[in-house]
């Protein structure tokens, strides 16, 4: 399992000092969110900035570690800007950048206070699979046209593809054992991974247990068979600060076949960037 860390609050300068914290303390992963005006008590007294800007200043000051966002809020980006943007971050890179992806908050004014913007969940959940399919689609390298959903395009053409030939995608999936939700999950099956959720009212209220993940692993297991390739799974919670108990924590998230521990601090009213670095300085668990 590797260990990434969520540059949750911080100025961009402190953000890319505390992803250089993260390459030098041993962590794996540095990732920033995707929010541009949050209407929600706390949060929205904190500014937000744009992501690929954010993680084209780490990927040209870091070597080593893997680069995203917790997550990119596709329905709401241009796909023919956010593919640009893509390419950008995954070359100054190296090929770092990973894609979680999901269907965006509905508190973000970014949609309730832009007409024409989709804000039914459906709706959100149509155009994600179409800014997917766009995106992959523009990693080809051939002109294309595009004819989904709700989205529909002429020709466009990147000649230049990813690093790799493309980013892995990790969609957000919300799990439930008694009652899987198929389209997320069958989504995130398309692709290289995924963020679980459970059914909650905040961020850590939505964060699955690693007796969920134990399940879910399972699950998936049984869906892509004993021949298919590597598939991430990412746990987000919060590591604690005595090294046995971090541990201790860690292992058993590793054990429920979790590959990723996000470490993962959002409550807007205690989490200060000083906090956060200072934790990134204290590394991940050794396991």
């Amino acid at each position: 399992m590797r260990f990434g860390f969520i540059g949750s609050y911080g100025t961009p300068a402190q953000q890319v000092a505390l992803a250089r914290a993260c390459e030098d303390n041993g962590w794996d992963g540095f990732f920033t969110w995707d929010g541009i005006s949050l209407d929600e008590p706390g949060f929205d007294a904190h500014p937000t900035y744009d992501p690929f800007a954010l993680l084209a200043a780490v990927a040209a000051t870091t070597e080593r570690i893997t680069l995203g966002a917790m997550v990119f809020a596709l329905p709401r980006h241009r796909p023919w800007e956010l593919a640009q943007r893509v390419l950008t971050v995954d070359s100054l890179s190296g090929g770092r950048l990973v894609l979680p992806v999901g269907v965006g908050v509905p508190s973000d004014q970014a949609f309730t206070s832009v007409p024409g913007q989709a804000t039914a969940l459906r709706d959100r959940a149509h155009l994600l699979d179409d800014v997917l399919g766009w995106l992959e689609r523009s990693w080809s390298g051939e002109s294309f046209d595009y004819d989904g959903e709700l989205l529909h395009t002429g020709p466009f053409r990147f000649p230049a593809p990813p690093v790799h030939g493309r980013v892995p995608v990790w969609p957000v999936g919300v799990w439930d054992a008694q009652r899987p939700p198929r389209r997320s999950l069958d989504r995130a099956l398309r692709w290289d991974g995924i963020v679980p959720q459970v059914r909650g009212d905040s961020p850590e209220d939505a964060e699955a247990g690693p007796e969920q993940i134990r399940e879910l692993v399972s699950w998936i297991a049984e869906q892509r068979g004993p021949d298919a390739g590597p598939f991430d799974v990412v746990f987000q919670g919060r590591l604690d600060d005595d090294p046995a108990t971090a541990a201790q924590q860690a292992r058993e998230v590793a054990d429920a076949g979790a590959t990723w521990w996000m470490e993962s601090w959002w409550d807007p009213t205690t989490t200060t960037p000083e906090r956060l670095l200072e934790r990134a300085q204290q590394g991940p668990p050794a396991l």
